[in-house]
C-alpha cells in the first residue's frame, strides 16, 4: 500500500511538472476513445488537495483489504476499478472529466465492510462493523447531493466504486472459491 500511495504521489509530481497533461487519463464519459482511460484514471488526481484526501482511506483501507492476501487484493482492486470507471463513463455529466482513487476507495469500504458477512467470517464482520463506524459517514458521496455537485466530486465514481467493492466481496469470497473447488 505505500508503495502504491508512494506512486499516486509520484505520478501527481509528474503531472505538476508537466503542466498537467497526465489529466488527459481522466475519464470523458460516453466516448469510446476513453475507454482506455478506465483504469489509468484511479491513479491520476487533479492536484494535490484531491490526493491527499484520498490518501489516509486508501492507505487504511487498503491494509485492511489486503490483510486476506495479495492476490485477492489485486483482484478487489481490479474489480473496483473497471466497475467504478465503466459507471463513470456510462452516467457521469456530458463534458466532464473524472479521475482519481475515490472509487477505489469506496470499493474497498464497501469491500470491508460486507466481506464478513458474505463469508461468515465473524473477525471479518467485526472490522466491517468498524470500519463502518469510522468511515460510514463518506457514503454521502455516492449521492448527488448539492454539496457534492457543487464541488464537481464524482458521486457517480463513489457509487459505482462503491458497488465494485460489494461485488468483488461476492466474486473473491471463501465460500464461492470452496464452491469452485468442490466441482
Amino acid at each position: 500500500m505505500l508503495a502504491w500511495v508512494a506512486l499516486l504521489w509520484v505520478l501527481e509530481a509528474v503531472d505538476q511538472a508537466g503542466d498537467n497533461k497526465l489529466d488527459t487519463y481522466a475519464i470523458t464519459p460516453r466516448d469510446f476513445g476513453e475507454l482506455r482511460d478506465v483504469i489509468p484514471a484511479s491513479f491520476m488526481h487533479f492536484g494535490w488537495d484531491h490526493l491527499s484526501a484520498n490518501t489516509a482511506p486508501l492507505l487504511v483501507l487498503g491494509f485492511i483489504a489486503a490483510a486476506r492476501g495479495i492476490g485477492r487484493f489485486v483482484g478487489v482492486v481490479a474489480v473496483i476499478t473497471v466497475v467504478s470507471g465503466l459507471g463513470v463513463w456510462l452516467i457521469a455529466p456530458a463534458n466532464t472529466a473524472t479521475a482519481g482513487a475515490s472509487g477505489v476507495v469506496f470499493g474497498l469500504f464497501g469491500y470491508v465492510a460486507v466481506r464478513g458477512f458474505v463469508d461468515r467470517r465473524m473477525s471479518d464482520v467485526l472490522i466491517g462493523i468498524v470500519v463502518a463506524l469510522v468511515y460510514g459517514s463518506m457514503l454521502w458521496g455516492v449521492l448527488p447531493t448539492d454539496e457534492v455537485v457543487e464541488q464537481s466530486i464524482s458521486w457517480q465514481g463513489h457509487l459505482f466504486g462503491l458497488l465494485g467493492g460489494v461485488l468483488a466481496a461476492f466474486y473473491f469470497s471463501d465460500r464461492r472459491r470452496g464452491a469452485r473447488g468442490s466441482g
